[in-house]
């Protein structure tokens, strides 16, 4: 099994250190300016994503499920922040064949809906 973790970090570490401990290979995927980073160092691949800027990167759905393809993951963890609430994202991996390890697109959009979790 192998899982791609779409996110950089201290987050990342921790999914790296979990899944190592699973006997799950780790993809991780930087933007440029975290080419040496601790997460793209203890993963057992990295894909670069592109420049720095988040848009051109980390939250560029097509470059991420792309690298997924690529590299043969499973799965893709998003982390928090950056995808991991993202129902496009939920839903493209999904229809990619993708496991999206996280809720499904009717938990994210009840997270996102004050009016459902304010009452």
């Amino acid at each position: 099994t192998k899982l791609l973790i779409a996110n950089r970090g201290e987050i990342a570490l921790r999914i790296i250190r979990t899944c190592r401990k699973l006997g799950i290979l780790t993809v991780a995927v930087y933007s440029s300016v975290d080419a040496h980073a601790q997460h793209v160092l203890a993963a057992d691949e990295s894909y670069l994503l592109g420049p720095p800027t988040a848009s051109e990167s980390y939250l560029n759905i097509d470059k991420v499920i792309d690298v997924a393809r690529r590299c043969g993951a499973q799965a893709i963890h998003p982390g928090y922040g950056f995808l991991s609430e993202n129902t496009e994202f939920e839903r493209r991996c999904r229809e990619s064949g993708i496991k999206f390890v996280g809720p499904g697109e009717r938990a994210i959009r009840s997270m996102g809906s004050k009016s459902l979790v304010s009452t």
